[in-house]
């Protein structure tokens, strides 16, 4: 399939490199490379090399992502959190609601985790002349990631950034998405070249927020912290905090025990610091590890736990913090 051949090596990771200089005049300046401020830059010769302009692929991301109304991204600093699970959770809450048509675009590109999670390890791409067809975990629930374009599941990605945002603008532009409410994009740990290319591609269609995924303990939200501050030097809302694997809640007994301990206050601490809300706590039930090995959603398997309450009402939440109670 052609869909795994190399972009162009053209292809800037950002308007503004990651580890740029304070007053980079960004690769679409005609003096990108050339600039007082790009003397001793690692990425001088490439800026200076590469194409200057607008993207002429954001109008077309722009008009594919006109039909879908809300897109949220999934964040995390450290990886291990649990981020890509609660992106699974939170995307089977959305789609239980059957008018809900909800969306999963996994950008983890060496990782991608979410065609098993979400039952779909053998499901494969299909193109039309409309573009590529996403798989399907249910009726309302549409999943694209890069695990449906590999030969095996264990076939590692050795990729550079140029080809990982290639894929990522195909993700957007030839993906025939439809009609969503909810697009949910679960990204790779860390604050890199995925996350930069979402909020290039999508600087004129739109990011509606991002949710910070954490554990209770301090090594985690030490790292959140600096996907907070990436949110708010690229202009991302963030519209909460939610803190995975908090407390453990015995199936049989129902009892919760901390594994984690907060020492710090945990999420809820580091949010009333930081100004940021805890959209809530999803306790760690050793069932939902089960149901995601099995590709099910925790929540149809098990209604009455804890953790699905938590999900359900974050869904709320998110819906109010949108508008779209």
């Amino acid at each position: 399939m052609s869909a795994l051949a190399a972009p162009s090596s053209t292809i800037l990771p950002s308007t503004v490199p990651e580890n740029a200089p304070e007053h980079c005049p960004g690769v679409e300046s005609t003096d990108a490379g050339k600039a007082d401020a790009c003397d001793g830059c690692p990425n001088q010769s490439v800026c200076a090399e590469g194409p200057k302009g607008p993207d002429p692929d954001l109008p077309l991301i722009q008009a594919r992502m006109r039909s879908v109304k809300r897109k949220v991204l999934v964040l995390s600093g450290k990886g291990g959190v649990g981020k890509s699970t609660f992106t699974a959770g939170l995307s089977w809450a959305l789609a239980a609601d059957e008018d809900c048509q909800t969306g999963i675009m996994d950008v983890d590109i060496c990782g991608p985790s979410i065609p098993l999670l979400m039952g779909l390890s053998s499901s494969s791409i299909h193109t039309s002349a409309s573009g590529w067809s996403p798989a399907y975990a249910q009726d309302n629930l549409a999943v694209m990631s890069i695990g449906f374009l590999l030969s095996s599941s264990s076939d590692a990605v050795i990729w550079r950034g140029p080809k990982k945002n290639g894929l990522i603008k195909q993700f957007l532009k030839d993906v025939e998405w439809g009609d969503l409410d909810y697009m949910v994009i679960d990204t790779p740990p860390g604050t890199s070249d995925e996350h930069l290319s979402i909020v290039q591609y999508l600087k004129d269609a739109g990011i509606d927020g991002a949710i910070l995924v954490t554990t209770p303990q301090e090594v985690a939200l030490q790292d959140v912290r600096k996907e907070i501050d990436f949110c708010r030097k690229v202009g991302i809302p963030i519209l909460g905090l939610v803190e995975n694997m908090s407390g453990f809640v015995c199936p049989s007994c129902k009892g919760e025990s901390q594994i984690f301990a907060p020492t710090t206050g945990g999420a809820e601490a580091m949010g009333k610091e930081l100004g940021i809300e805890l959209l809530g706590r999803v306790p760690l039930d050793p069932r939902i590890g089960m149901t995601c090995d099995q590709g099910l959603s925790f929540l149809d398997e098990f209604p009455d736990s804890p953790a699905t309450a938590a999900y359900l009402d974050i869904v709320q939440r998110l819906r109010e913090l949108l508008g779209d109670a």
